[in-house]
């Protein structure tokens, strides 16, 4: 199996939550030409008979597939049903996958929790990226497949440093597979961030002038590798986490690195990182860089 082959893998484990994430990765799956695979992991408890929860699996897995073939009829598609920790067979399988799309809580969530432990603990660890999707239908729509996107923007959030590289190739690359998609590269900057960088420390004026050359120059190059993409810079004066959950609520998807930086706080994501995924309105693809 070659790169341009990686699946997108869907999780699913029967909640409204998984099937949004189900009908995400089903329709991403056909923008890019790759193939879905569709998986349900079985927990490992005692509590459950193996062969009851055989085909219990078996069922939930045909049912998924049966709800993304009215999406996609054409659409290559496998399913699989690993015996493991949720988070740790995702994490296994991303190491052969283009990414995996996940669902922001799955059966066992809280109402008060925007992201569950599974989604957030995947994110943190895979090899690839990790789209969480959360369910924004009205009650009573979540069985029936999803269409066509209310928004077409995909933003993607830039820190002044290399991790940027990785998170420019998957927001173009996305954008571009969606056409009339336009990309909004977003920087968050303070006076403060601006003094840690080696900027001005004073000025306002200077410091915003500072943020647009960085940015300009993160992004440099790029439009020659993806002319079709409508590219538009935002450097904003304000908190990264707050600027990218604000732009999430009329985006089509929000890019972030995972960057480390919250190893001290116990996290596997940035503090960015972390609060995008928790608390954007909108999907959220966090990438490994």
């Amino acid at each position: 199996m070659t790169t341009n082959d990686l699946p997108v893998i869907a999780a699913v484990d029967g909640s409204a939550h998984s099937r949004q994430a189900l009908d995400w990765a089903t329709l991403e799956a056909v923008r890019r030409g790759l193939p879905l695979l569709i998986v349900h992991v079985r927990p490992v408890t005692g509590q459950v008979d193996e062969e009851a929860g055989r085909r219990g699996a078996e069922e939930l897995l045909a049912e998924a597939a049966r709800r993304s073939a009215l999406l996609a009829p054409e659409l290559r598609r496998s399913t699989l049903a690993p015996l493991d920790f949720p988070s740790a067979a995702l994490v296994s399988l991303g190491r052969d996958a283009s990414m995996i799309v996940v669902g922001s809580r799955g059966l066992g969530g809280f109402r008060s929790l925007m992201i569950g432990s599974n989604s957030l603990a995947t994110a943190s660890m895979a090899s690839c990226p990790v789209v969480v999707v959360p369910d924004d239908r009205p009650a009573g729509d979540g069985d029936r497949p999803g269409g066509a996107e209310e928004f077409t923007d995909i933003v993607a959030g830039v820190a002044a440093d290399e991790s940027s590289e990785a998170v420019l190739e998957f927001a173009f690359a996305t954008a571009a597979s969606r056409p009339g998609a336009r990309l909004r590269i977003v920087h968050g900057w303070t006076m403060f961030s601006s003094m840690l960088a080696g900027g001005p420390v004073l000025d306002r004026r200077e410091a915003a002038g500072s943020a647009a050359r960085t940015l300009a120059e993160l992004t440099s190059g790029w439009h020659e590798k993806y002319p079709q993409v409508e590219t538009v810079r935002e450097p904003v004066n304000g908190s990264a986490s707050r600027t990218l959950v604000t732009a999430s609520a009329t985006a089509a998807l929000t890019v972030v690195g995972r960057r480390k930086g919250g190893e001290s706080l116990g996290l596997g994501l940035s503090p960015v990182a972390q609060t995008t995924v928790t608390h954007a309105p909108g999907p959220v693809a966090v990438v490994p860089c």
